[in-house]
Formats: structure tokens, sequence, C-alpha cells
């Protein structure tokens, strides 16, 4: 249940709360229902998530596979002289921010918990994890959820450019929303035991149909409750 606080200041909290059934439903339709599994170790998600910041899925991923390759060990990455972590890392782009970044938050989890492991997160509060997470440098509020709600399964929704653009233009949140302010909301909307699931139908519905320019409304199962598609017609 959504604290009362966040409820209100949601405006027409009921009708927006209205959409997500049917909403839901034809995206299971169509992309059908993922299951949350623990794929990724939790110190591999956290870095991950700060690499593929302003960049995209596939630098991000050539980042960290090179950064794996050279450095076997978060120590050796803590360890390596930072013009070489830097150049190691440059293919995710932005790298002379994130490199002594990395590095750094690996140094506070190495001095706070005797090791390179976050794994207690499971075991505090939702919201205690969070502001943990959000303590760490480079980390806000859309990579503490992605680390919560994929590495240990907890009800975190995670808001990125994809679901803020589907989300907003459907009439989940109100206008000019940021992506930041948008967890909470879409947090309250959302059933908890759906957050992973519909999570990850609305990036597919992002990246398939319902595109930053020239989405594809006339393919789109989500018509009838898509404030954006209402206002074409």
């Amino acid at each position: 249940m959504a604290d009362q606080t966040i409820l209100d200041t949601i405006p027409d909290f009921e009708q927006r709360q209205a959409k997500y059934a049917p909403v839901a439903a034809a995206l299971a339709d169509l992309y059908g229902v993922p299951q949350w599994r623990k794929d990724t170790p939790p110190m591999d998600e956290l870095v991950n998530c700060i690499l593929s910041q302003n960049t995209n899925d596939t630098n991000r991923d050539r980042g960290f596979d090179a950064l794996k390759h050279r450095y076997p060990t978060w120590q050796d990455v803590v360890d390596a002289p930072v013009d070489e972590f830097i150049d190691t890392i440059r293919v995710a782009g932005l790298s002379n921010q994130k490199g002594p970044r990395i590095q750094e938050v690996l140094r506070i989890i190495q001095a706070e918990q005797g090791d390179f492991d976050i794994d207690f997160l499971n075991e505090v509060s939702i919201d205690e994890a969070k502001a943990w997470l959000m303590s760490l440098p480079g980390v806000g509020p859309k990579t503490a959820a992605i680390v919560l709600c994929f590495a240990f399964g907890r009800p975190a929704f995670p808001v990125d450019t994809h679901v803020h653009r589907v989300s907003g233009r459907i009439g989940f949140l109100p206008e000019k929303v940021t992506a930041d302010k948008a967890h909470p909301i879409m947090e309250a909307l959302v059933p908890p035991g759906d957050y992973y699931a519909f999570h990850i139908n609305l990036i597919q519905h992002g990246r398939s149909i319902c595109h930053a320019r020239n989405p594809r409304c006339e393919r789109c199962p989500l018509t009838d409750y898509c404030d954006y598609y209402q206002g074409l017609i």
C-alpha cells in the first residue's frame, strides 16, 4: 500500500490507477509476463548501472566486458591507476566521470562493509536500501531501483527513458513530472508484485511501438487508454 503522503501528491490518482489493469493485460498479451530471476550479482548490477548512465546498452556492455576482462576482482579495480581505468571503460562514454566514481563507490562499500558486498540490502527496509544506495556518488533513484529490483527482486520500480515516455503518454504520470520524480508515482500505481514485469513490458513497448519520434499508434493495443492517442483523434 502506497504511503498516503505520496497519494496526496498525485492528481486524479484513481483515474490513473484505473488504467493499470487493462494496460498491463494488453501488454502481457503482446509481450508475455516476464518472470524475475537473479541473473547478475548485486555488485555487478550496481557498477553496470553506473556505466549505463548517458549511454546505450551496447556501449555499456562493451565497457563492462572490458572492465571484467582487465580486472578480475573489484580490488583490482580499486587498485588500478585512475587513468588506466578511465581508458579501460572509455567505450561506455563519460569515462572521465564514471571511472573515478566507480572506484570511489567501491572504496566506500569496502570501508563500510569490510568487503565488496551489498547483500545486506536484502535485509533492511526498502526505504533504507534506497537511501543507502542513493548516498553513493552518482547513484540516483533509477540506479537504486534497478539494483533493488533486478539484483534482489525487491519492490522498487525503475523509471528509465522508455518507461517515463510511455507512462507519460498513457497518462500514469502528471504532466511535466521528471523521471526521477516518477518513481514513487509508479510505485503507488502498480501493485508491488507486478513491478518487474510491468517495468520490462513498458520498456519493450517503448522500443517496439511507442517510439520517441513517430510512435506507431496504428499498431498499439493501448489506444483506448492512452491520453496521448486520445489527444490526436
